[in-house]
């Protein structure tokens, strides 16, 4: 995708076919890790090729792991079971999972490793991963609290035991269960309290981490106990994205059609895949949405709110000001440049006017996506109903789901590139 703007034009018949959503991301960048800290050869099929996985595979070649990329879906990663100091700083773009995840696992290498990414990366925080670290005795510096960090990595952690605030991220805890399994001891890891930013996540990440001979228990919710086993190379699988696949459960309720996504939403483990209920309730999804626990599903669901019967007002989601980009003025900004009113910042809810009305009218609108792939792809979804719907920068999709603009095509949507 090279044009810089992309007008969806609305289809005049209900979207029927089948898309395969790629790879979850979430599970990809999690198993691409695992590989890289397991001594021998895994191979890992299924998985997401985008920007993302890219810069962490990038990050795991420059560290001395060997990955190989036989085909389209498929990663085959051996590794000496350990990351050695790279020559230069790892840049992972705007790949919140792989910069987190690899600071922690970095933290039990040998020497000095720099942690940074793109312009949009270092305005995300990263502070409570940083003071966790520091109480376990490494050396590490991130003077915005956002990257660059810099770790001087001894090769263990003075202490067994870790409290972290994950109110902000999830990613943190989880950066923490992978490190801890390749530390010298039993580890425990305690939550700051009791918020935790999408708790599902880390069930993801304790199935990845046990599918590679990793051993936790989790004796209260917010306590869990890593035993030091390292990981074993396997074979693992990875299912598609339930973040991806939102978009497209958004256009088929949106349109009346009926698209198959290969996976029925019951057998996703991703916690995004909580969003089918509330789409499919669609034009009547209710008035009080938490999104807390599955917060990349809700620009999908706000823009559809635009349409809903009711006005929609969305709780829980605070941590979408700390994306890719403020994804809740994302949201109000892109709304409000298609009618003005039609969303409101409360705090840190957002609430959506709502009105049925909007379908088949033209409402020129140039929504910016603030380099956000999600904000792309779910305002996308306005233009199935909305004429004069472009939208900016149209190539950021390429961080998750670089086919996008091409399974809107394959489904009969005509997009204008100019």
């Amino acid at each position: 995708m090279s044009a810089d703007q992309l007008t969806i034009l609305p289809p005049a018949h209900p979207l029927k076919g089948h898309v395969a959503p790629p790879g979850s991301k979430s599970i990809t960048n999690r198993a691409l890790l695992l590989a890289g800290l397991a001594k021998g050869t895994s191979r890992l099929t299924g998985a997401l090729k985008s920007d993302d996985t890219r810069y962490m595979a990038e990050a795991l070649r420059a560290m001395g792991v060997t990955v190989d990329e036989p085909d389209a879906t498929t990663f085959v990663v051996t590794s000496s079971g350990t990351l050695t100091p790279p020559s230069e700083p790892l840049f992972l773009g705007n790949a919140g999972t792989a910069t987190r995840f690899l600071t922690a696992a970095v933290a039990l290498g040998q020497g000095r490793y720099v942690v940074d990414g793109d312009q949009h990366m270092r305005k995300r925080p990263i502070q409570p991963l940083v003071d966790a670290l520091r109480s376990l005795g490494v050396a590490v510096e991130a003077p915005t609290g956002c990257p660059p960090v810099t770790i001087d990595a001894t090769g263990r952690f003075e202490k067994n035991r870790v409290v972290i605030d994950a109110g902000l991220s999830s990613q943190y805890v989880s950066a923490l269960l992978m490190a801890a399994a390749i530390a010298a001891e039993p580890f425990e890891i305690e939550l700051a309290g009791a918020d935790i930013g999408a708790r599902g996540y880390i069930d993801l990440t304790l199935a990845a981490m046990r599918a590679f001979g990793a051993r936790v228990e989790q004796p209260s919710p917010s306590v869990w106990r890593i035993e030091p086993t390292g990981y074993t190379a396997t074979d693992f699988h990875i299912e598609p994205d339930a973040s991806a696949a939102t978009y497209l459960w958004g256009a088929e309720v949106l349109t009346g059609g009926s698209i198959d996504i290969g996976t029925p939403a019951t057998e996703f483990t991703q916690p995004d895949a909580k969003a089918y209920e509330v789409i499919s309730a669609f034009p009547n999804m209710p008035s009080l949405i938490d999104g807390s626990q599955m917060q990349d599903a809700i620009p999908t669901i706000a823009v559809l709110a635009a349409f809903n019967e009711t006005p929609v007002r969305f709780v829980g989601i605070a941590n979408l000001r700390v994306k890719e980009c403020d994804r809740i003025r994302a949201l109000s900004t892109g709304l409000n440049n298609i009618r003005d009113g039609l969303a409101t910042e409360e705090g840190d809810d957002l609430v959506v006017a709502s009105d049925p009305a909007l379908v088949g009218q033209t409402l020129p609108a140039s929504i910016d996506t603030f380099a956000d792939h999600r904000i792309a792809m779910s305002f996308a979804l306005a233009g199935l109903k909305i004429n004069g719907i472009t939208i900016l920068d149209p190539g950021c999709v390429a961080k998750t789901y670089p086919h996008y603009w091409d399974a809107l095509s394959s489904l009969g949507v005509a997009l204008d590139r100019g």
